[in-house]
């Protein structure tokens, strides 16, 4: 199975199970049904806002400690540079 098909049929099952909770099939408080409910995909959207957000930053900082792809980025940024200067763009 692959990883993108696995996270398909993962976000399928959590979205029949979020409808099902939503039309009434399982039978829940009122005050689930009508306060819970209706923000679970929001705090589903924040919770993954934030998990991005840390692995991006945490790649960030540990980017030291992969000196390869340190030097490698470096380079690519001198070549940027060097070629946005050639075209007459300031990169101060």
């Amino acid at each position: 199975m692959t990883k993108a098909y696995e996270t398909t049929v993962y976000a399928l099952a959590i979205s029949a199970i979020y409808f099902a909770l939503w039309v009434g099939v399982f039978p829940t408080p009122a005050v689930f049904q009508n306060e819970v409910l209706p923000v679970v995909p929001w705090w589903a959207l924040v919770s993954f806002g934030c998990y991005t957000l840390f692995s991006l930053g945490y790649g960030v900082y540990t980017l030291q400690d992969k000196k390869d792809k340190y030097v490698e980025l470096t380079e690519q940024i001198k070549e940027a540079k060097t070629f946005l200067k050639a075209k007459g763009v300031d990169v101060n």
